[in-house]
């Protein structure tokens, strides 16, 4: 392989790892693994001495080793190794009884390496809808364009033609559903600004154990994508709703007729602009409720607390 093979392989891994996460480990290790030479006596004293915190090790060692970031990965199973060491090498392993300071650094130690992995489950959860609502994104952008720029050429092409009116009509609502998608985006990233830890509990709430960083993210990105699809069809709905006259909440300033000529009347393109902004407006306001769908976040953890 080429030098500039190699770059373009370890860029391309190194963009898959941001979004899928680290590649799974096959041969995951235990701690008794770790444990080093000739000190295997005294990780069985550690054991009868520190059952909790031999039982918290075992298991940050064994999510370490499922951590999203491959740099958290590395770090966090460094520090367990380093802390069982210097648990092991410590003489007040030698006491008939637990230590009390010894404990206490080792509650300390187990306590940091539980914010690092929590911390690397919240970036996962953050990645994997951040990606989701770009790619929904990206998609809107498309089915944005593909009508705008070559939608009446494809309906031409296959015998359907369209009069000033139905054009207006069909842009009106592709564009009110394009907006509707950004509306839907923005609300989902003003209400999961800073509550990316609760979300996290949330994905874990599940009462079958912890689900892994990775799977985290990409449910997250799933659910990234079908917001972005909620907005849409929100959006949509409303333009329906409100452009057939099945709602009459308030007079709509401009319509499609109101802009095209007909014997009837001469039409106004100037009301082209009011029908762009209202109709802009009107999908972002619905998109941004994307909320009515299921809740990425619990209600209650989207409401401010009450003061004492």
């Amino acid at each position: 392989m080429t030098v500039d093979g190699g770059r373009r392989h370890s860029w391309w891994q190194g963009l898959r790892e941001s979004v899928e996460g680290a590649d799974t480990d096959l041969r995951p290790e235990g701690l008794m693994h770790i444990v080093p030479a000739g000190l295997g006596p005294a990780y069985v004293k550690f054991g009868d001495l520190y059952p909790e915190q031999q039982l918290q090790l075992q298991l940050l060692y064994g999510a370490s080793q499922r951590a999203f970031e491959r740099t958290t990965r590395v770090a966090a199973r460094v520090t367990v190794q380093r802390v069982l060491h210097n648990a092991l090498s410590d003489p007040r392993l030698e006491d008939a009884k637990p230590n009390d300071h010894l404990a206490e650094y080792l509650d300390e130690e187990i306590a940091d390496l539980r914010g690092r992995l929590a911390q690397d489950s919240a970036t996962a959860v953050s990645r994997g809808l951040n990606v989701g609502l770009t790619l929904g994104s990206a998609a809107s952008l498309v089915l944005l364009a593909v009508p705008l720029l070559w939608g009446v050429a494809l309906l031409g092409a296959l015998g359907v033609t369209l009069n000033c009116t139905d054009r207006w009509h069909l842009l009106g609502a592709f564009v009110c559903g394009g907006v509707g998608a950004l509306g839907a985006v923005l609300s989902v990233l003003v209400r999961l600004r800073g509550n990316a830890e609760q979300l996290t509990k949330r994905q874990n709430s599940v009462g079958e154990g912890l689900v892994v960083p990775g799977q985290m993210a990409r449910s997250m990105r799933h659910e990234g994508v079908y917001r972005v699809v909620v907005g849409w069809i929100l959006a949509l709905a409303v333009y329906f709703l409100l452009g057939g006259g099945l709602v009459p909440v308030f007079e709509v300033p401009a319509t499609a007729a109101d802009i095209c000529p007909s014997a009837a009347a001469p039409g106004s393109p100037t009301k082209g602009t009011d029908f762009w902004g209202f109709w802009c407006a009107i999908g972002f306001v619905a998109g941004f409720n994307e909320r009515w769908a299921f809740g990425i976040l619990g209600r209650e953890s989207t409401r401010k607390p009450k003061s004492a």
